[in-house]
């Protein structure tokens, strides 16, 4: 059984893989007309609810605190966000999307929905659809459940 597991871990995260960079292509696509990068829209999109502090947006987007750092600080040199203070943690600044910020979201809106459409009608039907990112979203989940691989997973080392 392990071996029929380790070939669905493999498959899993192939296509995984293949789905990140069609994500991340089609993001890029779709948040140029607004002027903004895939980046830049996932971590404003991460903080159009509510202000986050950079690490908070790292968790949620399983990305590294640098990297969202990095992304925050350039939204904020652009006027697309802002720092705020955090009434929870002194040090650690709440970063906030601008009204410009939030419209060059707004920008993305209509492109977005269009091609939500267009997968959708290429998926076959919602209902698959709407499975398809419940399981998913499970994988996900049992991936954090699992966490990350053990000293003990990786086997006996080989020699010389």
């Amino acid at each position: 059984m392990s071996r029929e597991r380790q070939y669905l871990l493999s498959r899993a995260a192939l296509a995984g893989f293949r789905l990140n960079g069609q994500f991340l292509a089609v993001a890029e696509e779709l948040a140029r007309p607004a002027g903004l990068t895939a980046a830049w829209w996932q971590v404003l999109g991460a903080v159009l609810p509510d202000p986050l502090p950079v690490a908070g947006i790292a968790r949620a987007m399983g990305i590294t605190r640098q990297s969202v750092q990095r992304i925050a600080d350039l939204l904020v040199e652009k006027g697309l966000a802002e720092y705020r203070p955090n009434p929870a943690h002194r040090r650690a600044k709440l970063l906030a999307a601008t009204e410009e910020g939030v419209a060059a979201i707004r920008r993305i809106n209509p492109g977005h929905a269009a091609y939500a459409d267009r997968l959708a009608d290429a998926f076959g039907n919602d209902t698959d659809l709407t499975e398809a990112v419940r399981l998913m979203e499970r994988l996900s989940a049992a991936l954090e459940t699992a966490g990350p691989p053990k000293a003990e997973d990786a086997g006996p080392v080989a020699g010389p």
